[in-house]
């Protein structure tokens, strides 16, 4: 399973400006009992972020929105070379859509569907 974390907050300039809505977006992959954000802070550098089901409630209560999608993470995803935040939480789970360009689109996207 592969949660999808979608913020209205983010410390950066440029998408507090172009962005409506939703202003930052984070797979976390779902590993048996373990949760595991992957947070895009620049093109090629991408954390690792232990969670626990605590954690995701604390997020939730910060302002933080969670998606739940079916399968698994793409293979080999991490080392992509994603621009944006975006862009790695698409190919995290396999979207190859070029219209969806910000954290607001894809939130929509991934709610029709």
């Amino acid at each position: 399973m592969i949660i999808i974390a979608f913020s209205d907050r983010t410390s950066k300039i440029l998408p507090r400006i172009l962005c409506h809505g939703m202003k930052h977006v984070a797979p976390i992959g779902v590993y048996q009992d373990k949760l595991i954000m992957y947070q895009f802070i620049k093109p090629g550098k991408i954390n690792q972020i232990r969670l626990s089901m605590r954690d995701l409630q604390i997020l939730q209560r910060h302002g933080w929105r969670f998606i739940y999608v079916t399968g698994d993470l793409a293979y080999n995803f991490n080392n992509t070379n994603a621009k944006t935040c975006v862009q790695l939480s698409k190919h995290a789970i396999g979207i190859k859509n070029i219209y969806i360009q910000t954290p607001n689109s894809l939130y929509k996207h991934l709610l029709s569907d």
